[in-house]
């Protein structure tokens, strides 16, 4: 099961074999004799690629969940004699500031070496999501007040206020503080439709009665900077975040809208890593 995930996930007998540490020949072989055993070919192969039958379509989630619960079984046996091992998924936002993520990832790869840590970047909807399907064990995301992670356990690490982000040479640069209205009538920069991220911002015109023009939808905070810094648009940001921009210049919001940071779990089972990790943050198990 594990040589027909890697070869679903490269798309190569080749690459497969490389990344399972078998020579090709041995990987094929195994492959070959569990479609024997199905029989069906979970397989096309071709001179120039390889990609899954429907038979393999339809095996390749249950292969995954049993080398999960495989990997879960082994690590929950490690625990029980005092040992931390199998995976630590982690979920982030691109704006996450509540937590060092990259600090405390290496603290805890150096406390819990024989932990396999993956980290992958997306929306906070999405995060959850993944969350609840298993994929991620732990997650860093932002919502609007008016929201709560559903269906996941979650814990409040911080809130805070947008402000505005414009050029250098931008007419409202000099300001001290804007308010909603006045940036109403700006292109902005923000993040794409139906996410967590812009419907802090969205909410937070709608409640004022006012519209705006969103001109460039972008999936990561660096890059709405990008786009800002020449003056193709203005944009809303954590105030916690922008710090770590450059050749922008940081305008306070009046009316600004409000977000809060929330790390999240799964409500039914954490590995021990995940339990681990949590510990390491300090975050309470009895969060909900």
């Amino acid at each position: 099961m594990r040589y027909v995930v890697a070869v679903a996930e490269t798309n190569s007998f080749t690459r497969a074999a490389e990344r399972c540490l078998v020579v090709q020949s041995a990987l094929s072989h195994q492959v070959a004799r569990l479609e024997r055993e199905l029989g069906a070919r979970l397989f096309e192969r071709t001179s120039r690629r390889v990609r899954l039958t429907p038979a393999g379509e339809a095996f390749l989630p249950a292969a995954r969940q049993c080398l999960d619960a495989a990997e879960r079984a082994a690590a929950e046996v490690a625990a029980a004699v005092g040992e931390v091992r199998g995976r630590l998924a982690v979920g982030v936002i691109s704006t996450v500031t509540a937590v060092d993520i990259p600090g405390a990832l290496r603290d805890f790869r150096e406390r819990y070496p024989q932990v396999r840590i993956s980290l992958r970047v997306a929306a906070s909807d999405d995060l959850v999501e993944q969350v609840k399907e298993g994929a991620i064990d732990v997650a860093f995301l932002g919502l609007p007040t008016t929201a709560r992670p559903q269906g996941v356990a979650a814990h409040e690490l911080a809130r805070d206020r947008l402000v505005a982000v414009v050029a250098p040479d931008h007419p409202l640069a000099g300001e001290a503080e804007v308010d909603l209205r006045r940036l109403s009538s700006e292109v902005f920069v923000d993040l794409p439709a139906g996410t967590a991220g812009r419907a802090q911002s969205d909410l937070a015109f709608e409640a004022a009665g006012l519209g705006r023009t969103v001109g460039f939808e972008v999936t990561s905070a660096d890059f709405i900077a990008r786009l800002v810094r020449p003056g193709l648009g203005v944009a809303m940001l954590p105030s916690a975040y922008v710090p770590h921009l450059s050749g922008v210049v940081t305008i306070e919001v009046a009316d600004a809208p409000a977000r809060v940071e929330y790390v999240i779990w799964s409500r039914f089972s954490r590995t021990p890593a995940a339990t681990a990790f949590l510990a390491a943050l300090d975050i309470p198990a009895t969060d909900g």
